[in-house]
């Protein structure tokens, strides 16, 4: 019996470590299987950011092109296009688009060509002809007699210090006449005052451009 005791008692202990290591070996393959999962997942969290990136992209380009209706007749080539006017300082630019002439008459006429071309970054709201035309011949008669005074003050309400993009353009500001002019809509789509943004985001080399359908008139 003594013999039968001990043998039984050693099975025992070798019996033992091996179920320990087969146990701890299955612990091992667990835990090594789910240290494996995070790094499979990782590929596939990291392409979802570069596939949003193209929307991001394309709305970009989008907002960095002139819109509107009136942008049609711009000239497609030559200094008064959109590439043309681009290179030159904003008076320079609008002298040659054919939709500004009435309004470079008028800059002209205040002495405002170098201030403008020269100026870093504007903001400028150019009136087309017709806008003028549609003006009471008595008041533009008053402006145009008056360059230093009434015209350059009706000109300047026109200009805001700094370029502002399209998606910052709703809100109100502060005129170089001193004035304020507010700007409401979003998108393609802004009225300044009652005048109506006809083609914006229009690019010179100092300034952006929005042209409108109205002459921006200061509070008397």
């Amino acid at each position: 019996m003594k013999l039968t005791h001990r043998t039984a008692a050693i099975a025992l202990a070798l019996t033992l470590p091996l179920g320990l290591a087969a146990c701890g070996s299955s612990d091992d393959t667990a835990s090594d299987s789910s240290s494996m999962a995070p790094t499979t997942s990782a590929p596939a969290a990291s392409e979802s950011p570069s596939a949003s990136d193209s929307p991001s992209a394309s709305a970009s380009d989008m907002m960095a092109k002139p819109f509107g209706a009136a942008c049609s007749k711009v000239p497609s080539s030559g200094a008064g296009s959109f590439d043309g006017m681009a290179t030159a300082p904003v008076a320079t630019a609008a002298s040659a688009n054919p939709l500004l002439s009435t309004l470079v008459t008028a800059v002209k006429s205040a002495g405002l060509v170098d201030t403008l071309n020269s100026a870093p970054e504007l903001t400028v709201f150019a009136p087309v002809n017709d806008a003028f035309a549609a003006l009471p011949k008595k008041t533009m008669d008053a402006a145009m007699a008056d360059p230093k005074g009434l015209l350059t003050k009706v000109l300047t309400n026109h200009v805001v210090a700094g370029r502002i993009a399209p998606d910052k353009l709703a809100g109100e500001h502060k005129t170089l006449g001193g004035g304020t002019i507010t700007v409401e809509g979003s998108g393609e789509d802004f009225k300044v005052g009652d005048a109506s943004v006809i083609c914006g985001n229009v690019q010179t080399a100092n300034a952006t451009v929005y042209i409108i359908d109205g002459v921006l008139l200061p509070a008397s």
